[in-house]
């Protein structure tokens, strides 16, 4: 049974690669702060913000399938053309932020496990092992790579999440009966805005390609790879949600809330539950950092393809390595010093316009029929694209209003 199990696990499609690039150190942020102010109340968020970013993903695959081209090279190529030069200027300031968010959480998880650097030289050192992997460009060894991560960042917080032993019925309730009390309307826009990706959902087109799925015929497969991403995120982020309300970590505030999670498993459990927590939270952020080091460089390859300023070939290769770079060195400079206000403040705020403004695109083109054919948006499909356009504007919004208010 085992070995039919891992083999089923290995023929996975790319959907795990969408899922561990979608969980980043802001995930495990969000979610743990989710469960130590509001227990378990809020589970229901959790599974149904996973639920939407399926329901944008799997029409941004649905468009792919039916028309032989990524979301990225539509918004070039069907849309106006400021569309996808504000895009780029955007993917500029996010990369370079992303990069040393990523790097400093996987300095943080390094130095965690193995305190013999410091964070900020695990972080350096993650960031220039990651790109070296993703500079060798071989898709198989890499989604090979990135399987073997998760399947130990999944057993790692599934045992956290027995050792934090909660009260099971509090779970229950909390996943099947919503509910808000004070605060959790901001924080359940916090999670709709914190779980899942954003910018990585659409990679997973450049990871359909490589996968070499194509075509309406692979619409059900698909489907069933997208449902076992968003399924494996929302199990993840309550896992983590269901620890924090369990262990009472209330002093913890940002990235460094899973050191304080971890000491407090270690009261309840020993050493092991510390150290299975931290296995656990350095595979969850250095495969994201993978994920985005590999992904995000397509982005900006095809758009420089799409607008005829770099020929498919060695031209885009040297782009998406020059993003490759972008991402993982200059913002490590970063680990030394404080973001500059600035900056954070236009990145919050421009960042919070990019899952309506995906909704919203894809409302437009996944209803021209002379573009898409048979996988059109029915009615369902409208309308679940509907309720994501005004469930991630309403988050963008409070995005925007909070930003404007510090």
């Amino acid at each position: 049974m085992f070995s039919a199990l891992l083999q089923r696990f290995r023929s996975l499609g790319p959907g795990l690669i969408l899922a561990a690039a979608g969980i980043g150190a802001g995930d495990v942020v969000v979610a743990s702060v989710t469960g130590l102010r509001f227990g378990s109340t809020l589970l229901w968020a959790i599974a149904l913000t996973a639920a939407l970013k399926f329901i944008l993903t799997e029409a941004l695959a649905r468009w792919q399938l039916a028309t032989g081209e990524t979301v990225v090279r539509a918004w070039v190529t069907r849309l106006p053309r400021v569309v996808s030069v504000a895009l780029a200027a955007y993917l500029v300031l996010w990369a370079y932020l992303v990069g040393a968010s990523l790097s400093s959480a996987c300095g943080l998880a390094g130095a965690s496990l193995w305190p013999v650097l410091t964070v900020q030289q695990w972080g350096v050192a993650h960031a220039v092992v990651a790109a070296l992997l993703v500079a060798l460009n071989r898709f198989s060894a890499f989604q090979r790579v990135m399987k073997g991560l998760i399947a130990v960042m999944a057993i790692c917080v599934a045992i956290c999440a027995v050792l934090a032993a909660p009260s099971w019925g509090e779970v229950a309730t909390g996943l099947f009966v919503p509910r808000l009390t004070d605060g959790g309307g901001a924080a359940v826009l916090a999670l709709l805005g914190g779980i899942g990706g954003s910018v990585t959902v659409v990679c997973y087109g450049y990871w359909l390609k490589a996968a070499g799925w194509s075509g309406a015929g692979k619409l059900q497969p698909v489907r069933a790879d997208v449902r076992l991403a968003y399924l494996f995120t929302g199990l993840f982020g309550i896992a983590l949600c269901v620890i924090a309300s369990s262990v009472h970590a209330e002093s913890a505030s940002g990235t460094r809330i899973a050191l304080e999670i971890a000491a407090r498993l270690e009261t309840v459990a020993g050493p092991f539950g510390r150290w299975v927590f931290l296995l656990g939270f350095w595979c969850t952020v250095f495969t994201a950092m993978l994920g985005v080091w590999q992904g995000v460089p397509h982005i900006f390859a095809e758009l420089t393809e799409a607008w005829g300023l770099a020929k498919p070939g060695p031209a885009t290769r040297r782009v998406y390595l020059g993003a490759l770079l972008w991402l993982a060195g200059p913002p490590l400079i970063l680990l030394w010093f404080r973001q500059p206000v600035a900056v954070v403040v236009t990145f919050s705020i421009v960042g919070a316009f990019f899952m309506p403004f995906l909704a919203g695109t894809l409302l437009y083109l996944n209803n021209r029929r002379d573009w898409v054919g048979a996988l059109a948006n029915g009615r369902l499909g409208n309308g679940a694209l509907l309720v994501c356009l005004a469930a991630f504007g309403i988050a963008c919004l409070y995005e925007i209003v909070g930003v404007l208010n510090r």
